[in-house]
């Protein structure tokens, strides 16, 4: 099934005018934050542009294309981004820093949206928006989709910044996930300070 916007219309067409779609980065790496970001679409948003057919899903699409898209997405869509970082996951869980992430996205936009769209079976608790959580919906919703490029672009860049301040662990290309090289790396090294404290295996390994 093809992304389209026709969520969003169904919303506009019940009365609410600035409809936004949330998703997150990095809740399964063992390293690094955890980053969100809401894409609002307005009730007279433009849907003619060619480039919204190339949005989809981030994980379904080439680095250079979500490279390309974050700056079209950045121009055209009101954008809000929310970051959690390493020991605040430790603290309240990803579960909990998730939310944290998605309701900064949220306050970060600049304008209050209200109704928001959420990849998923959760909804935020206490946003006292009205939400609706749609399942794989960063593969079938627009403003969903493009929260996920955004997301995605963001967390990136962050993780290539900690690799060249921690370069013995390779985070620029495995951006934290727990990939063979970046469990053999914390074998022989241990874990370093952004690492989550609170993940296997890191809780078993001594941190600098």
């Amino acid at each position: 099934m093809a992304i389209d916007y026709n969520i969003e219309k169904k919303v506009f067409a019940k009365g609410y005018k600035r409809v936004c779609g949330i998703d997150e980065a990095g809740r399964g790496p063992l390293a690094g934050p955890v980053v969100a970001a809401c894409a609002l679409i307005p009730v007279d948003f433009d849907y003619s542009q060619v480039e919204l057919d190339l949005i989809k899903d981030s994980k379904k699409l080439t680095e250079k294309r979500r490279e390309y898209l974050y700056g079209f997405i950045m121009k055209k869509f009101k954008v809000g981004i929310g970051e959690v970082g390493h020991e605040k996951i430790d603290e309240i869980n990803i579960l909990q820093a998730t939310f944290l992430a998605m309701k900064k996205a949220i306050a970060n936009l600049g304008i209050k949206p209200d109704y928001v769209l959420l990849d998923g079976n959760l909804l935020i608790p206490d946003l006292y928006i009205r939400q609706t959580a749609i399942i794989g919906g960063d593969n079938l919703v627009l403003s969903i989709a493009a929260a996920s490029i955004i997301a995605k672009v963001t967390r990136d860049k962050t993780m290539k910044r900690l690799g060249k301040l921690y370069p013995l662990y390779g985070f620029e290309k495995h951006k934290g996930y727990g990939t063979k090289r970046h469990k053999e790396a914390l074998v022989k090294n241990g874990a370093c300070p952004v690492h989550r404290k609170s993940y296997a295996p890191i809780k078993n390994l001594a941190c600098d």
